[in-house]
């Protein structure tokens, strides 16, 4: 069994790797599906209280508490499945969470990093691509603050794996499709072979 987990900031690509993910047939548990569910749940809008409530979920029912409620349904993916399964988890923001998927999962566990300059990731978030204005500039950076106050950064420094996203969204692709299909084996084939790591590359992280 494989299981990666995806830490990235806003704009770095994690959504695309979901796609890739799903494209091939893997299933994709998203984190931030579980805080929209719980914020209907409670009659709230998601679009303006996401942020709130994962806030609160945390407060309520401790830091791995989106965690908690990912790991079955990453069980009931992988159970689904013929072959090795294969299950990618959309959207790491803590250590806990980190420590908590390791403790479910062990060894099985692979940790990727998806990261991007901040003034890439702003373009890609403007309105079809166009440039971000000063307001959607700020509007980023707040929400990052609100992200790496969970520990994100953390995370990113911790990962198994990273892929820097900064070149063709091709090349992107394939980095990710080479993780979802040979995991940390496929830093291990670049490494033997004596690539160069470039933009774009997947890297290998210290373990933890």
């Amino acid at each position: 069994m494989r299981i990666i987990g995806t830490v990235g900031l806003p704009g770095s690509g994690k959504g695309e790797a979901a796609t890739v993910a799903q494209e091939a047939g893997i299933p994709v548990v998203t984190m931030g599906d579980v805080i929209r569910e719980e914020t209907r749940r409670r009659g709230l809008d998601p679009s303006e209280h996401h942020g709130e409530i994962a806030k609160q979920l945390r407060e309520e029912e401790g830091e791995t508490a989106i965690a908690d409620r990912c790991i079955p349904m990453v069980r009931d993916a992988a159970e689904g499945q013929d072959g090795e399964p294969v299950v990618l988890v959309d959207g790491l923001r803590s250590m806990a969470e980190v420590e908590r998927f390791v403790d479910a999962f062990g060894e099985d566990f692979l940790l990727l990093s998806i990261e991007a300059p901040f003034d890439l990731r702003a373009k890609r978030l403007g309105d079809r691509g166009r440039e971000a204005t000063d307001l959607d500039r700020e509007k980023l950076r707040e929400r990052e603050e609100r992200e790496l106050g969970f520990g994100m950064g953390e995370v990113m420094d911790a990962a198994d794996l990273t892929i820097e996203n900064d070149d063709t969204l091709e090349a992107f692709r394939e980095q990710v499709e080479a993780v979802l299909e040979r995991g940390a084996a496929a830093i291990d084939e670049r490494d033997s072979a004596g690539s160069r790591t470039q933009s774009g590359d997947v890297t290998r992280g210290e373990q933890r």
